[in-house]
This record gives C-alpha cells, structure tokens and sequence, in this order.
C-alpha cells in the first residue's frame, strides 16, 4: 500500500477547499486547517498556493506523457489529455477567472507542455539534442495547444474531448510529425 505524501495530501485538501471558495479567496490557512496539517508543512513542501497548483499540474502532464510507448501513440496521449483537461474544466476554469496569477499559470502550463513533448521528442527520434528550429516549432505548437486548452476551458467555444484531441493532433507542424506521429 502506497501512503500519500504530504504534498499530495495538500492538493488534495486544496482542491476540496478550491469546490467551496474561488482560488483568489483561499489561503494557506484554509488548506491547513482543511487537512490538519500546519503552515510549517505547507512551507516546507511549496512556496505558495500558486507553486502547489503548478506542481499538480506537472504531476498531471508528466502522468499522461509517461504512458507514450510504442503500443500508446502520441494520438492516444493527446486523447488522453483532452479528457484529463475535461476532467478537470470546473477546477482549472475557478483557477483562471479567480487568480491573479492566471498568466503566469499559463506561461507555466506553456514551459511543462514545451519539456514533455522535447521530453518525447528526444526520447522517441533517439537524438541527443533538437535543432533550434525544432525548439521554435514545439515552443510555438506548445503556445497555441495551451491558449486553445484554457479557451475551451472557460467555455469560449464548445468542442468534444475527441475535437480537441484531433486539433492537438493535426495542429503539429511538419517537422514534429515525424518524431511525433
């Protein structure tokens, strides 16, 4: 049996708290007393609120990205992403309409999306290093999926998990196809 670290403890109380209260409102205080931990443990495992939102969310990206191997293709990860973002829509939009760190959370969100597919990229075209011009394809696919996500998110526009999963998939430029797809 896996027992759960504190750090997992801590989201999840978090979010218990974030259903009841919008982000902006939630202090450190609330997630503590929630979970019956103290600030010491809360501050000995993340700086702020915001550092414990961008951790689970790297936990989130880096579980969906770790299932890619030759039997789970980069397709089936972008499915999969569309309906863990679908899972979680009513969380991450009280996190975009009620923070004051919405776009550093996006710039964040961009910078863990632009690793994992490098990640991929590495790992799957057996290269040590991508060329600068790869580097500014993922960085610019990485910007657009990031700004599309949190747009459905909020709800500006309705999509099946499955539309989004395709335009993840079909918005790759040239280049990254063939590491890719």
């Amino acid at each position: 049996m896996k027992r759960k670290t504190a750090k997992e403890i801590l989201a999840e109380s978090f979010r218990e708290v974030a259903g009841l209260k919008s982000i902006d409102k939630i202090t450190i205080q609330d997630i503590v007393d929630n979970c019956g931990y103290s600030p010491a443990t809360f501050y000995r495992n993340f700086k702020d609120k915001y550092d414990l939102i961008a951790w689970e969310h790297t936990r989130g990206v880096a579980e969906i990205m770790g299932r890619i191997d030759p039997s789970h293709t980069w397709k089936q990860a972008m499915i999969d992403a569309a309906e863990w973002y679908h899972t979680e829509k009513e969380y991450l939009a009280n996190l975009f309409q009620h923070t004051s760190g919405h776009d550093s959370f996006i710039r964040y969100m961009t910078e863990i999306s632009c690793d994992a597919v490098k990640k991929y990229i590495l790992a799957s075209g057996n290269i040590e290093k991508l060329t600068r011009q790869e580097e500014l394809y993922v960085r610019t696919y990485c910007l657009g999926a990031v700004s599309m996500t949190c747009e459905w998110i909020l709800g500006l526009y309705e999509a099946t998990t499955g539309e989004i999963a395709d335009v993840y998939v079909h918005s790759l430029p040239a280049p990254l196809r063939y590491y890719l797809l």
